[in-house]
């Protein structure tokens, strides 16, 4: 049986560290290794495309990853309730021309008892930005702890 530590039902606590656990998967860039947060029957909104199972998530990481070239992301724990959780969050990376983008959104997460991912809907704008306007300048990887996140951005 998969298990995905913390479980629901959330504390503050707890709803913040899964917020972190889910952007340092994700900024790992690793579709495989990111998929494992997630259901084997998870379901996904992502702007405007429907996912329906893991494989489909699987997939589509590997797509976005490599379009979304040189990919920094911050999550931020908006709200928890239960076994449901929403974030706010916002990327950086730049196409394959050179061209930067910071990408903003909301996500409302829904998990199952075993603390993996069954629901996703995210929505998200992409600002192009210039290389000087970038804000997440960090090693490609895990956000360093000590690096400001969204609300202390000012984004």
């Amino acid at each position: 049986m998969e298990t995905r530590p913390p479980l629901p039902p959330f504390t503050r606590e707890t709803a913040a560290l899964k917020v972190r656990l889910a952007e340092d998967g994700w900024n790992s860039r690793d579709p495989e290794r990111v998929v494992l947060a997630y259901s084997q029957d998870t379901h996904w909104r992502n702007r405007a495309e429907f996912l329906s199972g893991r494989m489909a998530a699987l997939a589509f990481l590997e797509r976005k990853w490599n379009k979304e070239l040189d990919y920094r992301l911050i999550k931020e724990l908006w709200v928890f309730e239960g076994a449901r959780i929403a974030v706010r969050f916002a990327y950086e990376w730049h196409d394959d021309s050179g061209h930067w983008f910071r990408s903003y959104g909301n996500e409302n997460w829904e998990f199952d008892d075993d603390g993996l991912m069954s629901r996703r809907h995210a929505s998200i704008n992409d600002l192009p930005i210039g290389e000087g306007d970038r804000k997440f300048r960090w090693p490609l990887g895990r956000r360093p702890d000590d690096h400001p996140g969204l609300s202390d951005l000012g984004l």
